[in-house]
């Protein structure tokens, strides 16, 4: 039944937007970066191996002059040189090429394995990818998402940018936040809106079950910094 001409229609909220976006990328069923012979991928979002037992998480894939990067957060990067894509650590994909905690907290690996794929997409944790073509800033009541190695997959509004945290490392400046909840293994998840990359988690306050807030190191100014572009 069609709805009476004269009556109004509710707003529907601006996350609304960007989760229904994203859904319909899920259900177009977006192909997979890997070839047909099951070719090793690391996107955004995937999990990654430190030699000595740890484990980062890739905010979003990057290259310079021809040379395949992963962004990941500082605090997770400085704890080992050598990096791989599985569990077992049985493929190599490269090592830490700096990382700084508390003056910058992001680190780059340089990616070695010409086998492995570093592709620009961004995994969600139903598994498929979304392409990110490029980079935004983070701008005040602007729809977002994110993806968390926990809570998988999360979306609401930036809060506040140019917001500063202290932790007894230091303090860290320039980050951005949003109403979307995460938890502290998230840290490290790629945070954008649409297909545009805005940043990735930071820091997690409060966690879900207190629908805390989350905060983000922003990505143009670590592309900048090092001359950069998202792939």
């Amino acid at each position: 039944m069609r709805p009476h001409p004269s009556a109004a229609r509710a707003p529907r909220p601006m996350w609304l937007g960007v989760l229904l976006a994203v859904c319909a990328l899920l259900l177009a069923g977006a192909p997979p970066a890997a070839a047909a012979d099951r070719q090793t991928v690391v996107a955004g979002g995937d999990v990654i191996y430190a030699g000595s037992g740890g484990t980062c998480v890739v905010g979003f894939n990057a290259e310079k002059s021809g040379s395949p990067y992963g962004i990941v957060p500082g605090h997770c990067a400085e704890t080992d040189t050598t990096w791989y894509a599985d569990s077992a650590r049985t493929i190599s994909i490269g090592r830490t090429e700096g990382a700084g905690f508390p003056t910058s907290d992001y680190g780059l690996v340089r990616y070695t394995n010409t086998a492995v794929s570093f592709p620009g997409e961004i995994r969600l944790g139903t598994g498929k990818l979304v392409d990110i073509t490029g980079a935004a800033r983070p701008t005040v009541g602007h729809s977002m998402c994110h993806i968390g190695r926990v809570t998988l997959f999360g979306c609401g509004t930036v809060q506040s940018v140019n917001v500063s945290v202290n932790f007894p490392e230091g303090l860290v400046t320039g980050l951005f936040t949003s109403n979307a909840c995460s938890e502290r293994e998230d840290v490290g998840g790629p945070a954008f809106a649409g297909d545009k990359a805005l940043g990735f988690i930071f820091h997690s306050n409060g966690g879900c079950r207190t629908a805390g807030r989350t905060y983000y190191k922003p990505i143009i100014p670590v592309l900048a910094e090092h001359g950069l572009v998202l792939r």
